[in-house]
């Protein structure tokens, strides 16, 4: 990625990889700021709306459904889309459902405008990716992912501590109206920051793309990509959900404020992913997810014991882990891809917002009627499924 200096031009070197690395981060964080930054206010949600954990999570997690459907359109129209103007008006006119969200009369209304959401936010997080992998060399582009899922997991941090607070002090409406500008901030930095020079690469007809599409489920390393991001949203979305409820009950029964700061949790996990690249390019790809998605399934059990300290030991090992494998996962899916790039990255985020849809419905429904000990049973053996599948890689593989 390109960044001006005063002059107009790139900067160059060392200096440059890192100021590089350093924005793509911040665009990150900016652009999913909105995603994860809700769960930390579900039980006050749920409250306000007067309806049960299931349909509050699968309300807030229902951004997820306009990500997958966003995701897969750029993976078809990527050709034919200019990377900086789509992730600029994308952040733009996310601010304007952001803002709505604030007064949403009903549930329905809240849901339609949390996929909104999802369809603008996976908009401009789809193009970020597809351009972080046509423009970077193979090996800038390790370090640029991995940067690139920094940003999500430190949104993820401060978005809940942020969300947290906000609605505990100033009420629900002023959280939104602050997430709104953080979206304008968001699009004025990624209009300033990414270079306009940014090229096509043709445009191609909707046959094509759709044959582009077919050759990546074809090929057995983007295909195990598309399958392990699944599985990735799908157990993190059912932790980092239903562990809310968790811990306002007894024997937790800790305060909405303190929720927030649970999330630092996370702190650990913006340490551990930037090693994510260094890691793949010395390991390679089938150790560095084991590695990831071993430690995730080795937190589970920890958020059982009804003691605080453990869960939190739990919820740090997974966020660890589970971020980890992202980054592995998304830089497998475009570094594997045999041409377009784009509508590589398009289909692994698709399949991994589907698999954080999958994960909020189903175990929303296991956690209201079987219980928190069901939902993290079903967590592992996800977990154990993309185990599965890391290591049946290549052993040697670098990709």
């Amino acid at each position: 990625m390109s960044v001006r200096n005063g002059a107009g031009a790139a900067t160059s070197g060392g200096n440059h990889g890192l100021q590089r690395a350093i924005i793509v981060g911040i665009i990150a964080f900016l652009t999913l700021i909105d995603l994860f930054a809700t769960q930390a206010i579900l039980p006050t949600l749920t409250r306000h709306y007067g309806v049960s954990p299931a349909d509050m999570a699968l309300a807030v997690n229902s951004s997820t459904i306009g990500m997958a459907v966003a995701s897969l359109a750029v993976a078809l129209l990527s050709r034919r889309l200019n990377r900086r103007t789509g992730i600029v008006v994308s952040l733009s006119l996310l601010a304007l459902p952001t803002l709505l969200l604030a007064n949403a009369p009903d549930l329905t209304i809240f849901t339609t405008l949390r996929i909104v959401q999802g369809l603008l936010m996976a908009t401009a997080f789809t193009l970020t990716l597809a351009y972080l992998g046509e423009e970077l060399s193979m090996e800038e582009a390790p370090r640029a992912f991995a940067a690139y899922i920094t940003g999500n997991v430190a949104s993820n941090l401060i978005g809940r501590l942020l969300s947290a607070s906000l609605a505990d002090h100033f009420g629900l409406a002023t959280n939104f109206y602050v997430f709104a500008g953080l979206n304008l901030l968001g699009a004025g930095l990624a209009l300033l920051a990414i270079h306009p020079a940014m090229r096509l690469t043709g445009t191609e007809p909707l046959g094509q793309a759709v044959a582009s599409v077919r050759k990546h489920f074809s090929n057995p390393l983007t295909r195990s990509s598309f399958l392990i991001g699944f599985c990735i949203l799908f157990v993190f979305i059912g932790t980092f959900s239903f562990v809310n409820f968790v811990l306002v009950r007894p024997p937790l029964s800790i305060g909405q404020m303190s929720i927030g700061f649970v999330y630092l949790v996370f702190l650990p996990s913006i340490v551990t992913t930037p090693l994510a690249g260094k890691l793949v390019a010395q390991l390679g790809t089938r150790a560095s997810l084991l590695i990831g998605l071993g430690a995730a399934a080795l937190g589970q059990p920890l958020l059982l014991t009804g003691n605080l300290a453990a869960v939190l030991l739990g919820l740090s090992i997974i966020g660890v882990g589970t971020f980890f494998a992202q980054a592995t996962a998304t830089g497998l899916a475009s570094r594997a891809a045999d041409g377009d790039k784009g509508a590589a990255s398009g289909i692994y985020l698709a399949s991994y917002f589907s698999g954080g849809l999958a994960g909020s419905a189903v175990l929303g429904q296991i956690f209201d009627r079987f219980g928190w000990t069901a939902c993290v049973a079903a967590m592992t053996f996800v977990l154990a499924i993309a185990l599965w599948i890391s290591f049946r890689l290549a052993p040697a593989a670098k990709q």
